[in-house]
This record gives C-alpha cells, sequence and structure tokens, in this order.
C-alpha cells in the first residue's frame, strides 16, 4: 500500500553508551511509521545500539567529523547535504550539543523545513566556545526541547535565550522491556542479602565515589549487601581504586557496559543516582520501571521524577551522609522498600512510558511540519 510519509533525520554523536544515544535510538524505531520515514545520523559508526536500529529498518548515514574546524568537517557538512537532498529530509532532530552545533546550519543550509536542537543537560556543564555556539544554534531551531523542567527554567535564564522555543518532553521507558523479574547477578553477588547498585556511564557528574562511600559506612551493619556498579568510563579506574582503599574488593562487582541493561537493572534491590548534576536520567527511570528501590539526588529532573517516600527517597546532594542515611533507611526497611519498589514501577509506566513520548514527539513534529507546509513524501507502508 503508498503512503505519504514525512522523511526525518534525528542526529546523535553516536549510537553507543550515554541517555542521548538511548533517547535516539528509542525514537527512531518508535516513531509512527505511517506518518515518519526516520534516519540517523553519527559522528562515529558501530555503537552498541547500531543493529537494534538498523533491524527496525532505520537507515545510518556515518559523518566522519573529527573536528569542526578542519576538513572533516567541510567534507561531513556536505556529505550530509547530499544526504538530505538524496532522501528529502524534511525535518532535522539533533540530540546533543556537538550534533546541535553542526546540524542545526547545516540543515538551515540546505533549507530543511524544520530543525529542533534538543538540551538535555546544562550549559555550564561545556567549554565557552560551545555556550557561544548553542546561542547561535537557538535562533536557528524553530523547537528547543528539554527534558525536565530544571533545564528549561536554567535555558530561560540566559541572556536571549528564545523562551517560547522551549518544549518539556521527558525521558519515556519501555514497559515491555523494563520491568520487575529476575535478573543478573555475577557470582560474586549470589550470595547478598540486597543488591545496591547502578548502571551508568562512569563519568565524573555521577560521583559514583559517593555510592561507594555510603555503601562502606553501613556494610559494616548488614554484611549480607553487594555492590553493582555496572557501565564503562573514564572514571573506571579512580572508582576500582576507591574500592580497594575502603577494603570492598570482595563485595563490589564492576561490570562492563552491556547492551541488556534491563537484565542487569532486575538484579538491582536498591537503585542510587548519586550525579551532581543532572537533568532526567534514563538509568534512574529505567530502574523504577524495574521494581528498584530507587535513590536519588535532589538536582536537575530527580525531583520531578522522584517523589520522595512515595515512589523513592531524595538525598541532599551536598551531603554524603545524606546518602548514606537514606540507604541504610532503605537496607532497613523492608516493608517501606517493598512500598516503594512497588510504586515506582507504576509512575515509570504511567507517567514517563515511551508511548507518552512518542506522541509527544510525534505531536511536535507534525505540528511543525504541517506549520511550514511540508510535503509528505511517497514511500511503501512498513
Amino acid at each position: 500500500m503508498v503512503t505519504r510519509k514525512w522523511p526525518v533525520l534525528i542526529m546523535v554523536r553516536s549510537l553507543g553508551h550515554g541517555g542521548c544515544e538511548r533517547d535516539a535510538s528509542k525514537i527512531a524505531i518508535g516513531l509512527d511509521r505511517s506518518r515518519f520515514e526516520p534516519h540517523v545520523a553519527v559522528f562515529e559508526a558501530d555503537g552498541f545500539r547500531t543493529p537494534e536500529v538498523e533491524a527496525a529498518g532505520v537507515p545510518i548515514v556515518t559523518l566522519p567529523v573529527r573536528s569542526f574546524l578542519n576538513s572533516t568537517g567541510w567534507c561531513g557538512a556536505r556529505q550530509l547535504g547530499a544526504y538530505i537532498r538524496r532522501h528529502g529530509i524534511q525535518l532535522v532532530h539533533s540530540l546533543d550539543v556537538p550534533l546541535n552545533i553542526f546540524g542545526a546550519p547545516v540543515a538551515r543550509f540546505y533549507r530543511v523545513p524544520a530543525v529542533i536542537t534538543s538540551q538535555l543537560s546544562y550549559r555550564d556543564m561545556y567549554p565557552r566556545p560551545y555556550r557561544a555556539a548553542l546561542r547561535v544554534t537557538d535562533r536557528l531551531s524553530d523547537r528547543v526541547v528539554v527534558n525536565s523542567r530544571a533545564v528549561g527554567e536554567s535555558l530561560k535564564r540566559q541572556p536571549g535565550f528564545p523562551a517560547h522555543k522551549l518544549v518539556l518532553c521527558y525521558n519515556g521507558v519501555n514497559p515491555a522491556e523494563f520491568f520487575p523479574g529476575p535478573g543478573i547477578r555475577p557470582p560474586a553477588l549470589q550470595d547478598a542479602s540486597l543488591v545496591v547498585g547502578s548502571v551508568c556511564v562512569l563519568r565524573p557528574e555521577k560521583r559514583l565515589d559517593w555510592v561507594l562511600q555510603a555503601f562502606a559506612r553501613i556494610y559494616p551493619l548488614h554484611p549480607g549487601l553487594r555492590l553493582l556498579l555496572a557501565g564503562s568510563g573514564p572514571e573506571a579506574a579512580n572508582l576500582m581504586t576507591l574500592r580497594d582503599r575502603l577494603g570492598l574488593q570482595s563485595v563490589c562487582h564492576f561490570e562492563p557496559s552491556q547492551a541488556n541493561v534491563a537484565d542487569w537493572m532486575r538484579g538491582i534491590d536498591i537503585y542510587i543516582n548519586s550525579s551532581f548534576s543532572e537533568s532526567f536520567p534514563n538509568g534512574l527511570l529505567e530502574a523504577m520501571a524495574c521494581g528498584s528501590c530507587v535513590i536519588g539526588s535532589d538536582v536537575g529532573g530527580i525531583p520531578e521524577l522522584i517523589t520522595h517516600g512515595k515512589d523513592g527517597l531524595v538525598f541532599d546532594a551536598s551531603n554524603c551522609d545524606h546518602l548514606a542515611e537514606m540507604l541504610l533507611l532503605a537496607a532497613t526497611d523492608s516493608e517501606l522498600r517493598t512500598r516503594l519498589r512497588r510504586e515506582a514501577t507504576l509512575t515509570a509506566h504511567r507517567q514517563f512510558s515511551m508511548e507518552n513520548t512518542l506522541q509527544r514527539t510525534e505531536c511536535l513534529y507534525q505540528g511543525l511540519l504541517e506549520k511550514q507546509g511540508s510535503p509528505r513524501l511517497e514511500g511503501r507502508a512498513a
């Protein structure tokens, strides 16, 4: 059956580890194929999410851009322009800062009717040249998507930011993939009474050293506890050194990043997000969906996701002792822990489902494209 679809291009640095990468793959795979023809553009090929995107029939173009200031930037821009023209791309949506800076100007140069950029973290995390470039992409974009009210409010405080372009669209989780049940527990954790843990990229802002320190404080009171830190990243060596210094070698297991995130989430009883900077963390949402008892710092959009004492626990992000106190409460009070686990799943599945996120995204895309009078192109129904 012949249908009419809008070709749209989702742009992200890679389809590897990280929240933006996960968001890009979920949107590309989940978009309504009766209305949209999704494409993906990346700078780095062969991320571990690539097979699932390809299996969904979504074309991926790799733009070998290594710098915006040398020939790879210009070659990548011409390659992207050729792809836009060849496929009749009607909307470009970039999901991280490097692709905002690259994608929005190129899309405008090649007269793509609708351009969307995303701001999914705080701008003060980026170097000054990046912040200056983002002020330009704000003007080039039709809409700027944020995934928490906290980040939206921070942008409104930026001088000259076009607040009327802001769109709030929370991250979503797929209940068919992330749900309570038996999970993975490696041999080092088989004898655990409870597994405490986190699944994330091991970066400084995740502050996993606090997780180790809080665990070390309460472990003598609950010697059946075990700690799982699943993920890869630049802080791995430092965290392992700290683990050894705290004497936790036999009770703390590090697992490199894995594609089957949900299985690892289901193996964690008490999940901690201790970040000092966060917008709306996918890992915390997925842990809730998998039935973990969650503990999160009171930064960014975390209090928009967790209601303290209802579906999780929130601690003072300036106080490691408070994190240890919340961890002790969760480990000690089994009735509270059970209730929080149940309510966390309900919150994740009902309020923050991927279905809700996709509906919001599709409404945004369709509204902009219809406003611009963009034609749907003829294609074959999936």
